[in-house]
């Protein structure tokens, strides 16, 4: 399973020489680190507006932004289905997991379309705002189980204490499900970091593009003349560097959190 993430990075250390020798090797000698820095300068030379630090700012808005949105309405969601009793409830929760074998491609020329009318293309808008309408029923599901599984006694002695309901929400609920709001926030980082469609469909002006954008951006650049793969590599270790980083130093309570809020009911 590493061995893809590892060619990955030693091909992005090499020469353009050393792609073409016929040996393995894992630990090219010599190293070429410029590689990176040489990846950032044909991008600019090519469209001035698309510097490092712009599309790495643009990435980290639009991921972090929706990601926050995503835990946040979920966790309302879950929280209402979880703890309040109206008719129709259940129906209504069923209705909404059965959304996850509704392909995102079905929904894509409505949501553009409604997006146009609004004049609001070509921004963050159409990446960021349905983030706040519980964008994800599986997010909703693991929270909805976790919700399950804290006694209601807990709820009970807070609103005791004078607590409301938003009050008990936020200052109760949510710390006891901490588990499972990381392990959301990593599956929605990676989800929005790595989202290649929607800024395809959306952005059209060059420094608003994220890091995927980027990517197919250069390796379009560079369609006219002979493959550079150590330049490609380079471009893609940049971008799975964060989701990996965040893989390894959170698995043991992303795994915690996705196990308990699958098994709780």
């Amino acid at each position: 399973m590493l061995i893809p993430v590892i060619w990955m990075i030693s091909t992005s250390l090499k020469t353009r020489d050393q792609l073409f020798t016929g040996k393995v090797e894992f630990v090219p000698d010599p190293a070429a680190p410029e590689n990176y820095a040489d990846v950032w300068e044909k991008l600019n030379s090519i469209s001035p507006q698309m510097t490092f630090a712009r599309i790495l700012g643009n990435t980290l808005f639009i991921t972090l932004l929706a990601m926050f949105g995503e835990i946040f309405s979920a966790s309302l969601v879950a929280y209402g289905f979880s703890r309040f009793r109206w008719r129709g409830r259940d129906t209504l929760f069923l209705i909404m997991l059965s959304t996850v074998m509704l392909p995102g491609i079905v929904t894509r020329v409505p949501a553009f379309l409604m997006w146009r009318d609004l004049k609001l293309i070509n921004t963050y808008d159409p990446l960021t705002w349905p983030s706040l309408f519980a964008w994800g029923p599986l997010y909703v599901f693991l929270m909805r189980q976790f919700f399950l599984s804290v006694p209601t006694e807990i709820e009970e002695a807070a609103i005791i204490d004078g607590a409301n309901t938003a009050q008990v929400y936020w200052y109760v609920m949510l710390p006891l499900i901490r588990p499972v709001l990381l392990a959301i926030a990593v599956l929605s980082f990676q989800a929005n970091w790595n989202n290649f469609q929607s800024p395809l469909l959306y952005l059209t002006a060059s420094e608003r593009f994220p890091l995927a954008l980027a990517v197919r951006f250069f390796d379009q650049s560079l369609s006219k003349e002979a493959p550079q793969w150590n330049y490609m590599m380079a471009m893609s270790t940049m971008m799975a560097a964060p989701v990996l980083a965040i893989y390894f130093l959170a698995q043991r309570q992303f795994i915690e959190g996705i196990n308990f809020g699958a098994v709780k009911g």
